[in-house]
């Protein structure tokens, strides 16, 4: 086999892979880009990348290889886990090929000692620099092998000493968490059938006080929506890695002769400015897998407008309120189908109620087009109640044995069953009949069954990837309880993620900041709910509402129909700002101030040909300082010179001040880029629970 060093590079990052075997391949280096290296250097960095023998220990150094396995001296937790009847397989890996299906991409041949099994390994480094790893593996042997675990794992330098992932429950999504790495595996496992609330979501291994704009930090996401894990681990050995893989039940993946199993992606960055790099490459990677999205429409979803109150006469004002606003999309929620007049009963019964209905939905779905709008519809495919038609005819279809717990007072449908073609065709027969152009796809329950997130995950994907065959026009949303969903996996069959079941704008600035570390803000939904949130019950101005709803894929949660005169010119008014923006919030790289800030968090989107960008500032509660730092607006061109106007919305922000800053005293003012970054402008006194948004515009 011809020996191989390969170096990969692309925005600033560098991937060094030593593929001359016949061990497995080696990743040398991950992280800043090394320049144009010749293969005297290559190979002159590989001799040098060999490490000391420590006392006591292999006698060969020790070498992390892309599948570490025991049998090279890797005592941290291994790539590949599984056995025969006989007992554990602990095969030694050998590379028996290497091919470069493209410029960017390798794919190793790994064969173990016995021939038994064969692990295919996919590394790619995208033009923006972001890393995917999978691997396959197939056995070839003569009985069944059971997998445990085919994981990726990732070397990164000892300097990067301290772990930032997630955690959280409904409606408080994405709770970041942080830690020194020691001795040992931090390790995160999610059993939810789903990502669930709690989801690590990105685990971030980084030096030491790394933030939004400073410090090296490398990460890893598994794309995949069912059971996972996610870990850092550092062996006293004098190594530490990053891994990612599907978290599998014992006896759920079992390979006959010839079968395979193929990992989800790993998705992993490296950036040298702090989290903010780590999303301008996801975003960027995820925009080019996408292509082009068309306008993200301004939504209008009747969930907290009207609940389960719904009939043609309950919903006709909200309509034309809808309209007025500019509202693009009106979205029905729950309690349209047969039965549905509270969250006990009818799942999985997906036909229109005809006493609340009696002529359909077409009736709301011609008004709704007769004022311009498109019309969408809310789904749960994935579940069912007991009190249902469904669940009585076929109790068979219901994962999990007779008597299984309820959750939210339903059951889940098992998609490997019959249940599949159910879903299929019900959903195909209303895309038909109406001129659907939008499904929000809810989740509300975790599986709590051994051995089915495998399958049922991959169900869904394929359920996903027919529906959008057959109706390739029909946008969905993936809803999870809220937030419980939201991966890179299913935003390839999806357009939109509901990010949260949380209105409340305080909560959402947290969660929303955070969510958009991995995911651009155009397919992030954010709403501007009623006055009282429906899950905190905290009044907030419409100020901040629509400050917060602003920097997403905007829309409404609220009845309209209950809001004054001026509320609803106030909401129009920001409906045509949202509109004017998107193309800027929904192409452009996003910006966060520094830290996490108890007190104030400082936000924005910046445009691609750094012409123009839009920041707000917000105050989470009071400030402790009597003068807070100046407002630096991140990202601008150095060069160039801005001008900086306050962008009203809602009206003017509540504020404790004698007087506001002279800057603003004069409705803005004009300087150049570098020290708007660097020096920033005094804040406007604002009192806790406030926002400001500020637009830049290149003068």
């Amino acid at each position: 086999m011809t020996a191989l060093l390969i170096h990969l590079q692309a925005a600033g990052t560098s991937l060094v892979l030593d593929a001359r075997g016949p061990r497995p391949p080696a990743i040398l280096h991950w992280g800043a880009a090394l320049g144009d290296l010749a293969d005297a250097d290559l190979a002159a960095l590989a001799g040098a990348a060999v490490p000391a023998v420590p006392p006591s220990s292999l006698d060969e150094p020790l070498r992390l290889s892309t599948l570490p396995a025991l049998a090279e001296g890797w005592t941290g937790r291994p790539a590949v886990r599984g056995s025969w009847a006989a007992g554990p397989a602990r095969p030694a890996w050998r590379l028996a090929g290497v091919e470069r299906p493209s410029s960017g991409a390798v794919v190793a041949d790994l064969r173990s000692a016995d021939g038994l099994l064969q692990v295919a390994g996919e590394v790619s480094l995208s033009p923006q620099g972001v890393l995917r790893m999978r691997h396959t593996l197939t056995n070839h042997g003569t009985g069944p092998f059971l997998l445990d675990a085919l994981d990726v794992v990732l070397p990164v330098p000892a300097r990067a000493a301290e772990i930032l992932d997630f955690s959280g429950v409904w409606a408080y999504e994405r709770r970041p968490q942080r830690a020194p790495l020691r001795d040992g595996a931090w390790s995160r496992e999610t059993r939810h059938g789903r990502p669930g609330h709690d989801d690590p979501f990105l685990m971030m291994l980084g030096v030491p006080g790394f933030d939004f704009r400073a410090g090296e930090v490398w990460a890893v996401h598994l794309a995949w929506s069912g059971d996972k894990r996610l870990w850092a681990e550092r062996q006293p050995l004098g190594r530490s890695v990053l891994g990612a893989g599907e978290l599998l039940d014992p006896g759920e993946i079992l390979l006959p002769p010839g079968g395979s199993y193929t990992s989800p992606w790993t998705v992993a960055a490296w950036s040298a400015t702090g989290i903010d790099g780590l999303s301008e490459r996801l975003h960027g990677w995820v925009r080019a897998r996408r292509g082009p999205v068309p306008p993200r429409p301004v939504v209008l979803n009747t969930w907290e407008a009207v609940y389960f109150d719904q009939s043609m006469e309950r919903l006709r004002g909200l309509v034309d309120a809808a309209a007025d606003a500019g509202v693009e999309r009106f979205v029905l929620d729950d309690g349209w189908f047969t039965g549905r007049t509270d969250d006990r009963r009818a799942l999985g019964d997906w036909t229109v109620d005809a006493a609340r209905w009696p002529h359909g939905l077409h009736p709301l779905v011609a008004a709704v087009h007769a004022r311009g709008m498109d019309f969408g519809l809310w789904v749960e495919p994935e579940m069912v109640s007991p009190d249902s038609d469904l669940a009585r005819a076929h109790p068979d279809w219901l994962l999990g044995p007779p008597g299984a717990a309820t959750w939210r007072h339903q059951r889940v449908l098992d998609l490997s069953s019959g249940a599949y073609e159910h879903v299929l065709e019900g959903l195909t027969a209303l895309l038909r009949e109406y001129p659907i152009a939008y499904l929000k796809w809810d989740h509300n329950r975790d599986l709590l069954q051994e051995g089915a997130a495998h399958r049922q995950t991959t169900a869904l994907y394929r359920l996903l990837a027919e529906l959008r065959g057959r109706f390739p026009h029909v946008e969905v949303e993936s809803c999870a309880s809220g937030g419980a969903r939201v991966d890179l996996g299913v935003l390839d069959l999806v357009d939109r993620f509901w990010t949260s079941d949380s209105n409340d704008p305080l909560e959402r600035q947290r969660i929303q900041r955070w969510t958009g570390v991995l995911v651009p803000p155009e397919h992030l939904g954010s709403h501007v709910g009623a006055p009282a949130a429906h899950v905190t019950g905290r009044t907030s101005d419409l100020s901040l509402r629509l400050a917060t709803a602003l920097f997403g894929h905007a829309g409404i949660e609220w009845d309209l129909t209950t809001a004054s005169g001026e509320q609803r010119l106030e909401v129009a008014e920001w409906v045509r700002c949202y509109r004017r923006l998107r193309p800027l919030l929904h192409t452009g790289t996003v910006v966060r101030s520094g830290g996490d800030d108890p007190d104030r968090l400082v936000h924005g989107v910046v445009a691609a040909d750094r012409g123009a960008a839009v920041y707000a500032l917000v105050t989470l509660r009071a400030s402790g300082a009597a003068i807070p730092p100046p407002v630096r607006f991140a990202g601008l061109d150095p060069d160039r010179r801005y001008t900086v106007r306050p962008l009203p919305l809602g009206g003017p922000p509540r504020t404790v001040q004698d007087r506001p800053p002279a800057w603003l005293l004069d409705g803005g003012i004009t300087l150049p880029g570098r020290l708007l970054a660097e020096v920033g402008l005094p804040a406007p006194l604002l009192a806790p629970q406030q926002a400001v948004v500020f637009e830049v515009v290149a003068a």
